[in-house]
């Protein structure tokens, strides 16, 4: 029997065909036949016994057999929470963190920002401008607000206020929202631009974030999710960034169900970081200010 419908999030058209099969012909000669380059075996009870001479045979006429987490791994660009386990992240290739790429990455860093200080130095004083002008010269235009740092160190991650001055008045921590009606009019705007978040060049500078890494987390959002998630911590092995691979690929989030799916996305990060991937996703990071595109 013979379904055409691919794994969640995959479109019809990515090659992908789904075979339940019938036990009357070896898997071998279902795989020849269809003419397949590879063999993915998802199994929803493990308790019973897998085919694995089948998959031997297989495996030897050249046809991969691959696990689920690697193929959405492949696929999807992330790590799906739904398949993760601690001896797979223990064992799987990656999350390599040499000296020498480190040292890359924050060349890159001090680098970039510098020049960014240069080109945006005026976008940045009309935003200053702006923000000042709105509230009559009565509030302050930076905020500063507690994050979550590589290896769980807390910073003060600075930004241009975009929300009312008493935004959280009671002291309770609150997810921002699309159409929060605690943002301002230019806030409005600056988010909508991630002018915001142009202030972050000075925590780049230095060294609280890197220009590339998971977004940091408030500390109240951090505990909670790391509660729900035990996997959540490992996000904090490595620098936070102004940008990231789950800005790129997930739409804004505003709730702890968004976070874990950005979190797909972070391990994904964590695990195939490189100075080639930090450098595209700063370019697609360009495109997506300037021209509109993508999910930040």
């Amino acid at each position: 029997m013979l379904s055409a419908t691919p794994p969640h999030g995959l479109s019809p058209r990515s090659g992908f065909v789904q075979l339940r099969v019938r036990h009357d012909r070896p898997l071998l000669d279902i795989a020849v036949a269809r003419e397949a380059d590879e063999i993915l075996v998802a199994v929803k009870d493990r308790r019973g016994s897998l085919p694995m001479e089948q998959f031997l045979d297989c495996r030897m006429a050249g046809i991969s057999i691959l696990e689920p987490q690697s193929f959405f791994e492949r696929e999807l660009g992330l790590v799906k929470l739904d398949f993760l386990t601690p001896s797979w992240l223990v064992h799987a290739d990656g999350f390599r963190q040499g000296t020498l790429t480190l040292a890359i990455k924050r060349f890159m860093d001090v680098s970039v920002a510098l020049i960014f200080l240069l080109l945006l130095a005026p976008i940045m004083l009309l935003t200053v401008l702006a923000i000042a002008v709105e509230s009559r010269f009565r509030h302050p235009v930076f905020y500063r607000q507690t994050r979550v740092g590589v290896n769980g160190i807390a910073f003060k991650v600075l930004k241009f206020r975009s929300m009312r001055v008493d935004a959280e008045a009671d002291g309770k921590a609150r997810w921002a929202t699309k159409g929060d009606p605690r943002i301002t009019r230019v806030g409005a705007f600056i988010r909508k631009a991630r002018i915001d978040e142009l202030p972050q060049i000075l925590n780049v500078l230095k060294g609280e974030m890197s220009f590339v890494g998971p977004r940091p987390e408030r500390p109240e959002f951090v505990e909670e999710l790391a509660r729900k998630n035990l996997f959540y911590a490992a996000r904090s092995r490595i620098k936070p960034g102004v940008t990231g691979w789950a800005q790129l690929r997930y739409p804004y989030g505003s709730s702890e169900e968004d976070a874990l799916r950005k979190l797909e996305y972070d391990l994904y990060y964590l695990k195939n970081h490189s100075t080639f991937l930090d450098f595209l996703i700063l370019l697609q990071t360009v495109e997506v200010v300037l021209f509109g595109k993508g999910a930040i």
